[in-house]
């Protein structure tokens, strides 16, 4: 009777699915991912895979400083930015004493480094959110390693939970727009592909926004290779050399060659018509007035620009802001983006 009753019980509806429609979606613009160093890392979460003792801690020590100085990095450029090092195998005694190897006592004001963290179960996502509100500029978070922030369980490599622990990440690294670089070990079993070699399940990888595997044919040697793989890159081997001296990696020739997509004629026109200008704003049929040698209709053009906001912010250095739409065409603003603050259009 019981189990009749209950089925007589109605039962609550699940929540309706959230869509938008293929015509939303292009009238959206939405903001731009700006690279953290160009062709090579992008936002998001990313792994960064090797065996131990291999020189991982070494080139995430080398990728912090870059970013946090905005130096080059071998021949990439590399967007400036506030980083958080979170090197939970060390001390800050061996921190010290590797980082001044490296760089001698040249420092960087915006390289922050911690060997204490919280697990993500535990608080680590709040430590995020306080350090990033404090820091509104940082453009990169190492986690070295992955080992220290996930939680002890007997079910430590099921590919749900592997999944689940990097999609949090990927949670901050989506919603802030900035990059999570994770350490990570390689597997003892030899594969013939170098991300099969990631320890664990396949739910990493799947979760994640891309990797970095660092490989040695032998462990006494100076050369690696580093195969890299991502959404928003394409993939890529480099061949590296450790210089033992000043234990820096060194780049010795890049194996694939990016392709480059030919540039869009209406980008290459609109950042034409703002290199005399610091700003615009209006509607698309009064920016087609001002550049009649574009030839497409005003909803074309706002969707085109829609789609190329990364574009334009990456490459000429141009923000594109929808304005609340009045009547019948919505409005935008282009600016530069070294334009002061305080000598901006109000929207």
């Amino acid at each position: 009777m019981n189990r009749e009753l209950q089925n007589q019980q109605p039962t609550a509806s699940p929540p309706a699915l959230e869509t938008v429609t293929m015509t939303e979606l292009f009238d959206t613009a939405f903001p731009p991912r700006e690279p953290v160093i160009d062709g090579l890392l992008y936002s998001g979460t990313y792994l960064f895979v090797g065996a131990p003792k291999i020189g991982k801690s070494f080139l995430m020590a080398q990728l912090a400083f870059h970013v946090a100085t905005g130096l080059p990095l071998w021949n990439y450029r590399v967007r400036k930015g506030a980083v958080l090092y979170l090197a939970l195998e060390d001390n800050y005694a061996r921190l010290q004493s590797r980082l001044s190897k490296m760089f001698d006592v040249e420092s960087a004001d915006d390289l922050y480094l911690s060997i204490r963290a919280e697990t993500l179960n535990s608080g680590l996502g709040q430590q995020i959110e306080v350090f990033t509100r404090q820091h509104p500029d940082t453009r990169l978070i190492i986690v070295d390693t992955l080992q220290k922030i996930r939680e002890a369980t007997s079910e430590s490599y099921s590919y749900a939970l592997d999944y689940a622990i990097v999609s949090s990440l990927k949670e901050f690294s989506d919603r802030l727009n900035i990059c999570f670089m994770v350490v990570h070990h390689t597997r003892k079993m030899e594969s013939g592909d170098s991300f099969d070699m990631i320890s664990g399940t396949n739910g990493l990888l799947g979760a994640a926004d891309g990797a970095f595997v660092l490989q040695k044919k032998k462990r006494t040697d100076n050369t690696a290779t580093m195969a890299v793989v991502g959404r928003d890159q394409e993939d890529l081997e480099l061949s590296l050399c450790f210089d033992r001296e000043r234990c820096l990696w060194e780049l010795v020739r890049q194996e694939t060659e990016p392709t480059k997509e030919p540039a869009d004629e209406v980008v290459v026109k609109v950042a034409a018509f703002m290199e005399e200008r610091d700003w615009w704003g209006g509607t698309a049929t009064e920016l087609l007035e001002q550049i009649p040698e574009l030839k497409v209709k005003p909803n074309a053009l706002t969707r085109r620009l829609n789609v190329k906001v990364s574009e334009l912010y990456n490459d000429y250095g141009i923000i594109y802001r929808q304005r609340p739409r009045t009547g019948s065409e919505r409005g935008f603003t282009l600016l530069h983006k070294f334009i002061d603050p305080d000598d901006r259009p109000e929207e």
